[in-house]
């Protein structure tokens, strides 16, 4: 679904891709680490809609 963007904003959505994923690989990492169960909870949530989102990132630049 690649939209008629500029090199510009394809160069952003890009560095947010990067960015998303970084945030991706610290929460599952870190949520071996963690021992409460909220917190645990919250870091999966968190997993999740990263997930998510690089998705959606991904489906904008192709």
């Amino acid at each position: 679904m690649r939209e008629n963007i500029g090199v510009h904003e394809a160069l952003e959505i890009h560095e947010l891709l990067t960015f998303k994923s970084l945030c991706l690989t610290k929460s599952s990492i870190m949520q071996g680490l963690v021992s409460d169960p909220k917190l645990k909870e919250i870091m999966k949530q968190d997993v999740i809609k990263a997930s998510q989102h690089i998705e959606d990132l991904k489906n904008h630049l192709s």
